[in-house]
């Protein structure tokens, strides 16, 4: 469950020129359900909001995972991340994570310095503050699937090609790689869905450490919304599929 949601809120990762439109805006919903095996495990939601940050206008993204049923009776998920970034840049201002998972806790806020390419973050369960370096234009973990949404390149990828982003993550900042390894249609309860597959490395081990055990389905229109996530685990596997939405800036591509 909680590599379903880190994926989820990772992708799609595409670092090349921006679109001129965007591929999302306010009020753009989306969940997705979380399977292991037959089981339903639980679902992962994204949506976007509006806030003012700095005088200004600003998009605040929220995600949310959580287990249900006997899923959450043997293993509880809370998780919740939120990130307000800026409307034309995409950059972070301000980043949360509370999670809760089987009593592992994190509560974070990072603050954003883009000027001199810093975030400080205060961690509320320790009570404590640090401020770490970080690369140009570095995204936090949920401002980076909606940042990268809106590049225009990841239709002019071919098959083998990888991008690579600068995530800041747990302290410090991952890269992400990403391949991309073709197009398939996917059978969904709307429809067939065209989509991009691509499949993600983090170099670093941080987050997944299987090279390629994990592969996303993207639709392959102007929004670029996760349609179906499979992570291959040591027994079983867990997949995620779109399991409802509104909102979305542009009509979802489905062959019927």
């Amino acid at each position: 469950m909680k590599k379903i949601l880190i994926l989820l809120l990772l992708l799609p990762s595409f670092a090349f020129a921006p679109h001129k439109d965007t591929a999302f805006g306010v009020g753009e919903y989306f969940k997705m359900r979380v399977h292991y095996g037959i089981v339903n495990a639980g679902y992962a939601t994204m949506e976007v909001r509006e806030a003012t940050k700095n005088n200004k206008k600003v998009y605040h993204a929220v995600g949310r995972g959580y287990t249900t049923g006997m899923s959450r009776f043997f293993f509880k998920v809370e998780d919740n991340y939120e990130s307000y970034f800026d409307k034309k840049t995409g950059n972070p201002y301000h980043f949360i994570r509370k999670i809760d998972e089987g009593g592992y806790i994190k509560n974070q806020e990072g603050f954003f310095d883009h000027d001199d390419n810093k975030v400080l973050v205060k961690d509320h369960k320790r009570k404590t503050q640090n401020t770490y370096s970080i690369p140009r234009n570095t995204q936090d973990i949920l401002s980076s699937f909606y940042y990268l949404r809106n590049h225009s390149e990841i239709d002019n990828l071919r098959i083998g090609e990888s991008v690579i982003i600068d995530m800041f993550f747990d302290d410090e900042t991952t890269k992400f790689k990403l391949k991309y390894v073709g197009n398939q249609d996917i059978k969904t309860k709307f429809g067939t869905i065209p989509t991009m597959v691509f499949k993600p490395l983090v170099q670093s081990g941080r987050v997944f450490k299987e090279e390629e055990s994990l592969t996303v389905w993207v639709s392959d229109d102007e929004n670029k919304l996760p349609v179906r996530i499979q992570a291959s685990l040591a027994v079983g596997s867990l997949k995620a599929d779109l399991d409802s939405f509104r909102g979305l800036k542009h009509s979802l591509k489905i062959k019927r």
